[in-house]
């Protein structure tokens, strides 16, 4: 289940599956980038952007930073929540905010940097309308 909040933010419901989890029945700590990954596409979709289409315009936005703080341990059964923003916009990059919660829990908080490129990996403006979209994204 995915709301879209005022400025635009995302909320994305997800059930902790068992192949997410490691021998003590904790969520292991690269799935956090991959639901980071499902509430990215979550907020480009609330702004009319799916990545495809983006790609077939002929551009790639390229993963150029992660980090992630982890707080709390996910379970196997748990319900998360993750919200994304666009948390800062220029003409060639994008960076992702995202929170992690079970209920009101805060179980990790992180971010991604992603860089617009062409079809040859080289940077790249991104297209005027793409970034009037993702600029509403931010108010």
């Amino acid at each position: 289940m995915t709301d879209t909040l005022p400025g635009v933010q995302t909320r994305t419901v997800l059930a902790v599956r068992y192949a997410e989890t490691d021998m003590m029945g904790v969520v292991h700590h690269a799935v956090y980038p991959v639901w980071f990954e499902v509430g990215r596409t979550d907020v480009m979709l609330s702004l009319g952007l799916p990545y495809t289409h983006i790609e077939a315009r002929g551009y790639y936005l390229m993963l150029s930073g992660l980090n992630v703080e982890y707080r709390r341990a996910a379970r196997y059964g748990d319900h998360v929540t993750i919200s994304t923003r666009v948390a800062e916009l220029r003409s060639r990059t994008i960076t992702f905010a995202y929170t992690v919660r079970r209920g009101e829990e805060l179980l990790a908080n992180g971010e991604t940097r992603h860089i617009a490129t062409d079809r040859a990996y080289r940077p790249a403006r991104l297209p005027d309308d793409v970034f009037a979209a993702l600029s509403a994204g931010t108010r």
